[in-house]
């Protein structure tokens, strides 16, 4: 898609509404309260999934762990970097994503994560496309010193992205009955997946 606006222009424009992981967390809170969501469509599904999310977001923060390994890479990163990540309320792969990268982010204080919303910013999105969607969560991950994009991450895990190739490989498209099934790996991988991934991005 041609932008009718330059991309440092774009980024900026939504760096300057963006939220702390912290400030996302209250929203999706006070969203689940007042049985609402984020985004364009304000769907009983999609508010129901906000509000799935919102246990799953209060779950995470509280119980993933960072492994020693992960641990060890991640603390020696030197390079002031910002994560802007593009998400909504509603995403499902979001709520097993964000937190692993919020205990990431929390072990060095070179990594700020700010977030926007993706309705809210289609010009940002559709720069950062995957497989041509509009899929979230989405990281662009800029360095402080120059505001430029060093690299992406997103929508999910390595393990979690090669197991919904496959699906769709061998059935066309994802059911219903194979999304309950990735929710599952997601509760037992625990967020170690994304952790081990963004590691593996740090020692660029």
């Amino acid at each position: 898609m041609k932008q009718s606006k330059n991309i440092d222009i774009i980024i900026n424009d939504a760096l300057k509404d963006a939220i702390t992981y912290n400030e996302f967390v209250e929203l999706i809170n006070e969203l689940a309260a007042n049985n609402s969501t984020t985004g364009e469509e304000k769907t009983e599904a999609l508010i129901n999934y906000t509000m799935l999310n919102q246990r799953r977001f209060k779950r995470w923060n509280k119980t993933l762990k960072v492994n020693d390994e992960a641990k060890n890479e991640i603390v020696k990163y030197k390079n002031p970097t910002t994560w802007l990540v593009l998400t909504e309320s509603w995403c499902g792969d979001a709520a097993h994503v964000m937190p692993a990268m919020n205990k990431v982010a929390e072990l060095n204080e070179n990594i700020d994560i700010k977030v926007v919303m993706r309705d809210e910013h289609p010009e940002l999105m559709d720069a950062f496309l995957t497989n041509g969607n509009r899929s979230i969560p989405k990281v662009i991950m800029l360095g402080n010193k120059t505001n430029k994009v060093i690299d992406t991450y997103g929508p999910r895990p390595s393990e979690a992205t090669k197991l919904v190739n496959d699906y769709k490989y061998t059935y066309g498209k994802l059911t219903p009955e194979f999304k309950e099934d990735l929710q599952r790996w997601y509760n037992k991988d625990k967020g170690q997946n994304t952790i081990d991934d963004l590691a593996e991005l740090l020692k660029k």
